[in-house]
């Protein structure tokens, strides 16, 4: 079998190659190797064979279209509506432009209305265009609407919807949403492709012309569907006959097209492996609030943080593998930290966060649940089907440490609980809810967020009192020290609520006490260690005989 050094050292190297492979797929994505012969070539005229040119490099005079209908298919100007036209269109002049959308009935009646953009020469209508370029988008999409919140006392809305609409939409089942933002793009570089070995990603967006001996490419139209958020959504009521639709455009370079098509592409094979439309969504929201460098470094940081999990999980597992007493641990940190863990995995299935922070805490409250058992040294043994629990008993150091645990907790519990009950009351006064669930769940987690830092100092007391640290799992602190820096720069990027977002921040303050005490408390050899032994208790091997 691996020993663990080398176990490690295996999962670390397998991780550099990872990160490296990948570097180089990125580099891959935004560098396009140019057609060789068109350095030799005139202004985009012949005697470049297999050379893919521009259409934008004559700079033709262009128009902007935008038309709705509810066909997938248009064949003439029949059935279709203009809501946006812009004459004398400037591909590299960025603008943002609000419109009122009629909505048929059909759409009303959780039907599909798409919208068709052209790109076509001014003066002429696109479907007389023979050099136009085209994209279709729906408007709308389907979703189980969220839940209305109500003040759970009084029963007075959140929002004041209409009785009857209430009760034809049931939660349960998806409605048409409109979508309010449409952000469309043209890549503006006057780059040449190599005909040979045209990029996959870029060529289904591409329409080729030939003009004389020259094959070229029209403008190349693209809709930025990553821009289409979950809180941009609005449901279509029955009664609604117009809606707004903000229809923003930017240029962008190959090298952005061709990574915001594969995002786009990996968004996509999210939601066909189940992620819901709120999961995927959140992954979004990675990519559009975040600057690209920044979204770059953040990978790097994304991978790292993956990597000191498996790290911290791994050494957390094997320290409580080989814990034989509760010597210097602090039962009821163990007990706190199994609650609250579970309480926030609640509180985040509720909140319907994103699976990139629900999978990790689950696995959290598993682990946490392991422990308790470990620390109670719980065995249950089943009699038929009915299992029957026990508990261990605890040695003299180990009642001595539990005395310093309930001390600490009996100072804490005059703070921590009038504090808890004083929130929850507040919240059900002031606060509107889904059900009498979601505020017993966020009342709960809001204690935990708030004070629950409070549990962690009934360790810190009881180090304080043994005048030591060595019982502590050190190497799992560490790892999940630096993934705790890590999370403070999560907190900005990836959506979560907000009492979340503040406790990454007071898990910091709480590592550098920890961190002060082992300063404050050299390593005495003498001492039970993580394992429950000390170094003088280690057998001294025998001498070799001569």
């Amino acid at each position: 079998m691996l020993s663990c050094s080398l176990f490690t050292s295996l999962v670390v190297g397998v991780f550099a190659v990872y990160v490296a492979h990948t570097c180089w797929v990125m580099y891959g994505i935004v560098y396009t190797r140019p057609c060789p012969a068109a350095a030799a070539a005139v202004g985009g005229g012949g005697g470049a064979a297999g050379c893919v040119w521009p259409y934008l490099a004559r700079r033709p005079k262009l128009q902007l279209s935008v038309y709705t209908t509810t066909r997938s298919n248009i064949g003439a100007e029949s059935n279709i509506d203009l809501v946006l036209n812009v004459e004398d269109f400037d591909i590299e002049s960025k603008f943002e432009r609000t419109v009122n959308v009629s909505v048929p009935k059909t759409t009303r009646n959780n039907g599909t209305l798409y919208a068709y953009i052209f790109l076509h020469h001014a003066g002429i209508l696109p479907w007389r265009d023979g050099k136009q370029v085209h994209i279709v988008s729906p408007l709308t999409t389907y979703m189980v609407p969220k839940p209305e919140e109500i003040n759970l006392l009084t029963g007075e809305s959140a929002t004041q919807q209409i009785e009857a609409e209430k009760q034809t939409n049931a939660l349960d089942e998806p409605v048409s949403h409109w979508r309010s933002r449409l952000t469309l793009n043209v890549m503006v570089e006057d780059f040449v492709f190599d005909g040979s070995s045209l990029p996959t990603d870029v060529h289904r967006y591409m329409k080729m012309v030939q003009l004389g001996k020259t094959v070229h490419y029209l403008p190349i139209l693209f809709i930025d569907q990553l821009s289409n958020r979950v809180k941009d959504l609005m449901v279509i009521n029955r009664s609604t006959t117009e809606l707004p639709l903000t229809v923003s455009y930017d240029k962008i370079s190959l090298g952005k097209l061709r990574f915001w098509i594969h995002m786009q592409d990996a968004v996509y094979s999210l939601q066909q492996f189940g992620f819901s439309e709120k999961d995927a969504d959140d992954v979004k929201g990675i990519f559009v609030d975040t600057n690209l460098y920044f979204l770059a470094l953040t990978f790097f940081v994304a991978a790292f943080h993956l990597l000191f999990d498996f790290l911290a999980f791994k050494n957390d597992i094997s320290f409580w593998k080989k814990k034989r007493n509760m010597i210097g641990m602090s039962t009821k940190a163990v007990l706190w930290r199994c609650f609250s863990t579970v309480v926030i995995f609640l509180f985040l299935l509720d909140e319907q966060t994103s699976l990139l922070i629900l999978i990790p805490a689950g696995i959290g409250a598993a682990i946490e649940l392991w422990k308790v058992k470990k620390a109670l040294k719980m065995t249950i043994k089943w009699q038929g089907l009915r299992p029957k629990m026990q508990f261990g008993t605890y040695n003299v150091s180990e009642k001595k440490t539990e005395e310093y645990d309930t001390q600490a907790m009996k100072y804490l519990s005059y703070l921590l609980y009038p504090l808890c009950i004083g929130g929850a009351g507040y919240s059900l006064l002031n606060v509107k809810h889904k059900s009498w669930y979601s505020w017993l769940i966020n009342s709960f987690v809001n204690g935990v967020y708030a004070f629950g830092f409070l549990f962690m100092l009934p360790q810190l007391f009881v180090n304080y009192k043994m005048k030591s640290v060595a019982h502590l799992p050190w190497k799992a602190f560490t790892y999940k020290a630096f993934n705790t820096f890590i999370d403070d720069i999560f907190a900005f990027i990836i959506t979560m609520p907000t009492s979340y977002r503040l406790a990454c921040f007071r898990d910091d303050v709480v590592f550098l006490v920890y961190l002060y005490q082992r300063w404050l408390y050299p390593v005495d050899k003498s001492r039970v260690n993580e394992y429950g032994e000390s170094y003088e208790e280690k057998p001294k091997k025998k001498a070799h005989r001569e």
